[in-house]
């Protein structure tokens, strides 16, 4: 939620310690929420998350990096091309209604000032860094969540409310001072880390807000269901065709409604979040799948350059899986193609007439290269072929069915072909990979792409992988 749209009843501060009442206890904020206070304040409400979410995060990267783009609408694109969207937007930007997947040609019609900016990834990755050690100089993370959002934990005299805020204003700090002014970030404070993210959503940019255990009902009730980490268009229309319109709706549900209403225990769990209780993930959450997609430069608009792409977002896609200690049973294969713009076709978001074609294999769970290559290969072979087929413009590749280490269970044909010894070469390549870049050790046919499909980070990557 932007900036103003906030619930008034969640607890909003941005203002210094001794700013005014806390509105929890009617009591003035101390200078220092030292341990004196902390006795003082024993019915004070207790939070056990902080969650820090980056403002604009590349958009912002830019503007701390090269000054001359400070206050000026910014957009940062994966190519310089009409076609492609932005993937992220300086505030400035915003204003003009310029945000993330806006196609580059309607956000130049909606801000003719813009300028856009070609990503630089290595950099985002460095900056990601040092937040996490400016935020570390305060407490530490318990957990990276993408490379903009972190989570930590809180301990003890950390709990009480007025610590916690006292907390997050340190950490806002730290990460301006030590990292550089334009880097603003919105926290929030919870009782659990679902509702900590919750809270960092409703102002922005800058914000800090508590959602204490108390105020739930009446602040979750002026959010919209979109505003629920997890909950996007196709969610919220199967919702409300079950009845679910607001978020008063979902509120009125009990746990076992929640859980009918979603079919799967997640609809249990969020009943639990949402009503303030904080528990750990169950040991069987794991990753459901990896994608990687890439939308093609015009000059690698032919069979040769996007079969290479397709290979390199395997070889990245493969990487992940390794690294998740997870085991593939389907590969997916998605390849778009341009069409000239006076046949009837429907037009991607990226403002390019398209076909679409989608594919996929079963496989026996596995990890390695050459089985994942050569059911990849398979899949290649068999899209459509012919004249309105010769144009591939974008390639995605996805891993499904995931299984974790703990899970997976040998065949008899992979323990007597060696798949422990497969493992271990997979295991010194990707090492050597992730130190020395991703084409130290790669299939020679990737390498023509390697390039013009650099790595993109999105943003709930795991930035060292990179």
């Amino acid at each position: 939620m932007g900036t103003g749209s906030k619930p008034q009843s969640a607890a909003s501060f941005d203002g210094e310690a001794g700013a005014g009442p806390s509105p929890e206890t009617g009591m003035p904020f101390p200078e220092k929420a030292g341990a004196s206070a902390l006795t003082k304040l024993t019915d004070e409400p207790c939070l056990n998350w902080l969650f820090v979410d980056l403002n604009s995060y590349f958009a912002s990267v830019e503007q701390q990096d090269r000054p001359e783009l400070r206050g000026k609408p910014v957009g940062v694109v994966p190519m310089l091309a009409d076609t492609t969207c932005c993937i992220a937007a300086s505030y400035e930007a915003k204003a003009y209604g310029v945000k993330t997947g806006t196609v580059v040609a309607d956000a130049k019609r909606l801000c003719p000032d813009i300028i856009l900016v070609e990503a630089r990834h290595e950099i985002y990755v460095d900056y990601h860094h040092r937040i996490v050690e400016a935020v570390e100089n305060c407490l530490p993370v318990t957990a990276v969540l993408s490379i903009d959002e972190m989570a930590c934990r809180l301990m003890g005299r950390e709990r009480p409310l007025i610590a916690a805020l006292d907390l997050g204003r340190r950490v806002k700090a730290s990460i301006q001072e030590r990292v550089g002014p334009m880097l603003r970030s919105s926290v929030g404070l919870a009782t659990n880390r679902y509702l900590a993210k919750i809270a960092s959503d409703m102002e922005k940019p800058n914000g800090l807000v508590a959602l204490t255990k108390d105020i739930l009902p009446q602040a979750l009730a002026q959010l919209s269901l979109r505003d629920l980490p997890g909950i996007g268009a196709r969610t919220e229309k199967r919702l409300n065709e079950k009845g679910i319109q607001t978020m008063e709706d979902l509120l009125k549900l009990d746990c076992e409604q929640a859980g009918q209403l979603w079919g799967s225990v997640w609809g249990e769990r969020l009943w639990h979040w949402l009503h303030g209780e904080d528990f750990e993930m169950a040991e069987t959450d794991h990753l459901k799948s990896i994608s990687h997609s890439h939308v093609l430069a015009p000059e690698m608009r032919t069979q040769e350059k996007a079969w290479a792409v397709a290979h390199k977002l395997l070889h990245k896609a493969a990487m992940r899986l390794r690294a998740g200690g997870l085991w593939a049973s389907s590969i997916g294969l998605a390849v778009g193609f341009s069409v000239p713009r006076g046949e009837k076709a429907p037009v991607s978001r990226f403002g390019v007439p398209t076909r679409g074609w989608h594919g996929d294999v079963r496989l026996s769970e596995c990890q390695d290269n050459p089985t994942l290559i050569a059911a990849l290969s398979r899949l290649w072979a068999s899209k459509p072929s012919g004249a309105e087929f010769e144009q591939p413009y974008f390639i995605g590749v996805n891993l499904n069915g995931l299984v974790p280490d703990r899970l997976h269970s040998l065949n008899l044909f992979d323990a007597l072909d060696g798949e422990q010894s497969r493992t271990r070469l997979m295991a010194i390549m990707d090492q050597l990979n992730q130190k020395y870049g991703m084409s130290t050790l790669a299939p020679a046919t990737m390498l023509s792409a390697y390039k013009a499909a650099p790595t993109r980070i999105a943003f709930h990557s795991i930035p060292d992988l990179f």
